[in-house]
């Protein structure tokens, strides 16, 4: 598959006790949110924890993930490092491994200059030999993409296909529209209205746990039935206010484990887990609200 819209699950990155990648419930976790009916994947973003991965870890993430979406869903994998040598090495084995996008936050902490970010970008997709999305997420990497920044990113990379928006200005989602890319919005909580605004999609981590709240918008936003998107967003919001609350990956790995009947295992440090007391009110506040349906385990070996 090679088309980019709708519904992508930022999936989380399962360990073991030991702390190690577990690959048996990464299979398991994207094979449940493939028959829920997402449309893609972002493999190894902030929800996956990304920066914490190791480079052959987020290659392993890659060859999972292609092999599991042929066909059935779209593959982008989240290639974001501080040094351009370690996107670089991730970019070609997203490659190999058969993705179908690659995407890559802008260079960090050292304030790179608008030139630093073209290079860094250019070697990336000469790398990957795929599309290329960035990650606009200024809270953590420092650098915002603006209207003239994305021009000029995009005239001298033309290999980049879209963006997902993770900034606070929701007015670049209808400038970047209009530059012909394509939009994802990273705010979960917005999804509807970033439809309206001339997005393509959504792309956050609390979709992962229960993805049928985020179908249900998209679906009645094709439709034109707005009150019901509505409905299905307001639940939604839910839930990213949990997240909010508890934090992002300890609250995706949480409510997965106990939706699937699994172990995704606890954030790797310094990203803290949730004691005892935390996930029990975590817990209660979302059967709460009713994305805690627990299926049937969908693969053997987990």
């Amino acid at each position: 598959m090679s088309e980019f819209k709708g519904v992508v699950a930022a999936t989380i990155t399962p360990y073991t006790r030991e702390g190690d990648f577990n690959e048996a419930v990464f299979r398991q976790v994207m094979e449940s949110n493939i028959q829920a009916g997402v449309d893609g994947f972002w493999i190894s973003g902030g929800t996956g924890e990304s920066v914490l991965l190791t480079e052959d870890e987020v290659i392993r993430t890659a060859q999972i993930s292609a092999e599991l979406c042929k066909g059935r869903a779209t593959s982008i994998v989240h290639v974001g490092a501080l040094t351009t040598r370690s996107a670089v090495r991730m970019a070609r084995g997203a490659r190999d491994a058969g993705a179908d996008a690659v995407a890559c936050v802008p260079p960090f902490f050292y304030h790179p200059s608008d030139q630093a970010i073209i290079d860094h970008y250019r070697a990336v997709v000469d790398a990957a030999e795929l599309p290329l999305f960035i990650y606009n997420q200024p809270r953590y990497t420092g650098v915002e993409f603006t209207a003239p920044l994305m021009e000029k990113v995009v005239k001298a990379v033309p290999q980049i296909a879209g963006i997902k928006h993770s900034a606070p200005d929701f007015n670049n989602i209808r400038r970047f529209a209009d530059m012909g890319i394509a939009v994802f919005t990273g705010s979960g909580s917005l999804f509807l209205s970033a439809l309206a605004a001339g997005a393509i999609g959504v792309v956050d981590g609390p979709l992962t746990v229960a993805p049928e709240l985020w179908i249900g918008v998209y679906q009645a936003y094709q439709q034109g039935d707005i009150p019901r998107a509505q409905e299905f967003q307001r639940k939604a919001n839910k839930l990213i206010d949990l997240a909010a609350r508890h934090g992002m990956q300890a609250t995706c790995k949480a409510l997965t484990s106990v939706r699937m009947g699994m172990d995704c295992g606890v954030p790797r440090l310094p990203i803290p887990a949730l004691s005892d007391e935390e996930k029990r009110e975590l817990i209660a506040a979302a059967e709460a609200i009713g994305v805690l349906k627990a299926p049937q385990p969908l693969l053997e070996g987990t």
